[in-house]
Formats: structure tokens, sequence, C-alpha cells
């Protein structure tokens, strides 16, 4: 399936605020991210208490050790709405 990606102003301010190394570590990830945001290296997986809280399903993908983007899929639309370290599942 061809996917369309945006992001919210919230992921954007947040990718800002990450250090340099992150940011590079998140582009490299956003790169897999981008052909296949299911690829076996992201380990994706549904973020049960979020997706309750919103009323669809939120996914998160991992970066590194302690770093994960969060987004979820509107028809073939990806959006990503979060990134950080797991303090972001308490949103």
């Amino acid at each position: 399936m061809n996917f369309e990606f945006k992001t919210t102003p919230s992921f954007r301010r947040a990718l800002a605020k990450l250090t340099a190394e992150q940011q590079r570590s998140a582009l490299a990830a956003f790169k897999l991210f981008r052909v296949n945001p299911f690829d076996p290296r992201l380990r994706s997986h549904k973020i049960h208490r979020l997706s309750a809280l919103y009323g669809k399903t939120i996914y998160s993908a991992c970066i590194e050790s302690d770093l994960r983007a969060v987004f979820y899929i509107e028809g073939n639309t990806v959006v990503s709405v979060d990134i950080g370290t797991h303090v972001i599942y308490r949103s």
C-alpha cells in the first residue's frame, strides 16, 4: 500500500527538541518508516492505552532504546503525532 505521510505541529516541536544524535537516529528510522511503517526493524506496535483514550488505533515505532515515534493511520495517510521517550505514552 502506498501511504501519504503527515506530521502534526506537536510532532515537529518535539522533534526539534531532540538532541542532534536523536534527530539523526529519527531520520534514519523515518527512511525505513516511509517505505513501511511496520518494518520489523522499527518494532511498531499498538499502544492500547492511547488507542482507548483517542478512540483510534495508535501505534509506536521504536527509534532508539528509549526513543519512540507515535502515529496513527487514517485510510492511506500515516499521521505522526509525537516523538520522545516513553513519557509520551502518558498523554
